[in-house]
This record gives structure tokens, sequence and C-alpha cells, in this order.
């Protein structure tokens, strides 16, 4: 094991006991953040809260050309954990522990890095990426800072990842007239028949849109995941509440399925509000996302990070695209184990990753 491995695993070990579960979104400026300011001598640090658990550290020594951006906040454990999800378990090959693999493993890198050589660096932690109120990248966007690019720690499997989809949710409410159903029901009495009649329409339109791609993507992803209303089966339903998520290509325009959406039946929904908004990564229309793809693309392989394929679950790296920076994904650790009972991160990943961020930072300051 090397010394900038093993020096990751000490951050890491002490990044996944402290405990910065999103919700409960008990996460103060205290603890982890104590922890982070003690192992980042020479940097000039800011701590801001942001208030419900959202915290932010920002970091810089020297006059970096790049931020290094990494969320601190984990899900949840699950009762299918078979160990302390808190207390870090190393084996041969993997790491295992809470927010190991999404994504403290990077953290514990970047701040070993960051002990290891005394390189120009930014970074940022933030603490509110689980609980889908970005208020974090929000305040440090509004500060203006110039970098040549944002590099958003994820996992990604090692690779460099350019584009992903967005992520929208919609809450929305169908009127209806309560009465008995005996008599004939006509098309707007019944709520839960106009949320039945909407559904059917929305996953024909779904279906119509398989055809299209970007970077490797295809079709919109699409999810009716609650569906609430109704009395009793002899009761004309008077309310039915739907709620429903769209993660579309960076080529799709969000407002526009949107409206697609609210209008695909009649009578529309009496209430129709979108919750939360996240924009694909790259941000804009077709010809300037494509742009600053490519524009990424360059500047991972300038850094020696190999590209990978674009990715359907979205990153706060698209708030850093619509912005106007040029932002990409790049971490250790698969998806796959992000969110899972006794989550892990390879350790060659983990070691990839510091070593690549290590020439980064020597090589900007040469």
């Amino acid at each position: 094991m090397s010394p900038l491995l093993a020096d990751t695993l000490k951050h890491l070990r002490e990044l996944v006991r402290h405990d910065t579960r999103n919700p409960p979104r008990a996460i103060g400026t205290g603890g982890i953040f104590d922890y982070l300011r003690e192992q980042l001598p020479g940097f000039d640090v800011k701590v801001t809260d942001h208030g419900a658990g959202a915290v932010t550290l920002y970091a810089v020594r020297g006059r970096p050309k790049y931020l290094f951006n990494v969320h601190l906040d984990t899900v949840p454990d699950s009762p299918h954990w078979t160990r302390d999800p808190h207390v870090l378990e190393v084996t041969e090959d993997r790491a295992i522990g809470l927010g190991a693999c999404d994504i403290k493993g990077a953290a514990a890198a970047l701040v070993a890095v960051a002990n290891a050589c005394n390189g120009d660096l930014a970074l940022l932690f933030s603490t509110d990426e689980e609980a889908n109120d970005p208020r974090c990248i929000a305040a440090f966007l509004k500060e203006g800072h110039k970098y040549d690019a944002v590099i958003v720690a994820e996992p990604t499997r090692g690779e460099a990842v350019l584009a992903h989809r967005g992520i929208h949710s919609v809450q929305m409410r169908f009127s209806g007239q309560a009465g008995h159903a005996s008599g004939e029901i006509k098309a707007t009495d019944s709520a839960v028949h106009q949320a039945i009649r909407w559904g059917a329409a929305a996953l024909d339109h779904v279906d119509s849109l398989a055809h299209e791609r970007f970077g490797g993507l295809t079709g919109l992803r699409f999810n009716i995941g609650r569906v609430e209303g109704g009395i009793k089966a002899n009761m004309i339903a008077p309310t039915a509440d739907v709620r429903f998520g769209f993660r579309p290509l960076p080529s799709m325009d969000p407002d526009q399925l949107l409206e697609t959406f609210r209008s695909l039946v009649e009578p529309h929904p009496v209430s129709y509000e979108e919750l939360f908004r996240g924009m694909s990564l790259p941000a804009g229309d077709v010809p300037n996302a494509e742009a600053r793809r490519l524009a990424a693309r360059d500047i991972a392989d300038e850094l020696g990070i190999p590209v990978g394929n674009a990715v359907n679950f979205w990153t706060e790296a698209a708030l850093f695209s619509e912005a106007g920076y040029i932002s990409f994904v790049y971490g250790p650790g698969d998806i796959a184990q992000a969110h899972t009972a006794d989550e892990w991160v390879a350790l060659d990943q983990l070691q990839t990753y510091a070593d690549t961020i290590y020439e980064i930072v020597n090589r900007g300051s040469a």
C-alpha cells in the first residue's frame, strides 16, 4: 500500500466516523468540519452555514486553475447493513463504510493530496447534495469565483463523465365531483379516472421519444412515483394527487416537456408544481451544450483523466455548468455501490484517483 493510499484511508476512517446522514440533515459547522480544518494547514478556509444542515467549507491554497467539489452528506443507512456503518472496514481490496463510495472516499483522497504536496489547490466541501435542496452550491455561485473548470466528485469508476441527464420532480392534482358511483360517470367527474387517463397518455408520450439521443444516452427516463385519491369503490373520487419525475437528455427542453405533461389530457390538472429542477450536464441549448462538452473533454485529456460514457444519474456538476463553468464529473467508486447496504469503494480506484489528483496539483504548480 502506497503512503498516499494509506493517508487517504486514514482520513476516510475519520470522515466515515462522522455522522452526516441526510436526512435528518442534522449537520453543523463543527464535527466533520472541525476535522477538515485541522487537516488543511496553509489553506484559507471559510466555513458557512446555509441552514437546514447545508454547510460548505471552501479552502484555497495559492492560485489554482481548477476547483474540486465533493459532498460530505450521505443517505441514511438501511436495516440491511451487516456492520456499523460509521466504522470503516478495510479489506484486501475495498473500504467499506457509509459514504465510502458516495463520496467520502474522494474527499479523503483530496485531503491526503493536500497534505502530500504544496501545490495550488481549491476545495469545496458541501453537505446538501442528498437533499434535493442545493443551497450550498447556489450560495457559492453567487460569489463569482473564477476557475477554468470545476471537477465534481461522484462515483464514476475513475473516468471523466462529460454529460448526464437532468432531473425534474412534479406534484399535480386533478379535481372531480364526489358522487354515487352507480350512475354514468363522465370524463370530468372522477379525479382518479383523470389521473389514470393522464398516466396512459404520459407513458405513450415517453415511448414516442425513445429514438432521441445525446452522447450515448437514449430516450426520456420517466416514472410515476405516487398516486393518491378517492375515498371508496362506490364513490366518485373528488381529488387525485400524482407525483412524477422525469430525466431528460441534455438536448431536450425541460420547460417544453413540463408543459406537454401538464396539457396531455382534458381536463388539465388544477394544480401543477415543479418541486425540484436539476438541469442536464452540459447545460444550455444543443450547440452550447456540445461546445461545453468538448471543452470539458479537452481539459480531461490534458489532465490525463480517461473519458467515460454519459450517465443516467444527476450530479451537481450541472449546477456549475448552468452557471457558465466548464464542468465534469470524476471520482472513484461505482454508482452501483452507492446507497447500498455495506457500501464500498475499491482500493485500486482510490489509489488511482489520489495519484491523479496529486499529479494535477503538482503539475499546476510547476
